[in-house]
């Protein structure tokens, strides 16, 4: 697990919380946190927790798993499925049952192009050096 990045992730909550066209009062109301503890989170004095995390993901209807990301919490490597999730679940003109289906079909395809990346590695190593797809033909 990495370190908090806790000033990129105040500076994350911030933006998101003006695109939200949300108060700093508001959004603490709307997470259930003090507004001094929100202050602090956003100017990088404090660490939340993942709960904290969730409920201000929550407040600004977007997911939790971005702001894990921000925080260090997640590792880079699952960065790229957080996002196309975080925007299929943030986009305003597909509703919540199309937005499932959409995240279904999206998980369906991954799980699909995993199993074909380890059948093409599986492949590429009983081919690979040694095997008898690589022997040299005898010389007459």
């Amino acid at each position: 697990m990495a370190s908090l990045n806790v000033g990129n992730l105040g500076e994350y909550l911030r933006e998101q919380r003006r695109q939200a066209q949300l108060s700093l009062r508001q959004l603490a109301d709307a997470a259930g946190v003090s507004n001094p503890y929100l202050s602090q989170i956003e100017r990088g004095l404090r660490k939340p927790s993942a709960d904290i995390l969730q409920q201000l993901a929550k407040a600004l209807r977007i997911s939790a798993e971005t702001l894990y990301v921000q925080a260090g919490i997640l590792d880079e490597r699952d960065r790229d499925e957080v996002e196309t999730r975080a925007v299929i679940l943030s986009d305003p003109s597909v509703n919540e049952r199309q937005k499932q289906v959409l995240l279904q079909i999206y998980d369906a395809f991954r799980r699909e192009n995993a199993l074909e990346a380890e059948a093409a590695e599986a492949e590429a190593d009983a081919t690979g050096p040694g095997s008898d797809d690589t022997a040299v033909p005898p010389t007459n």
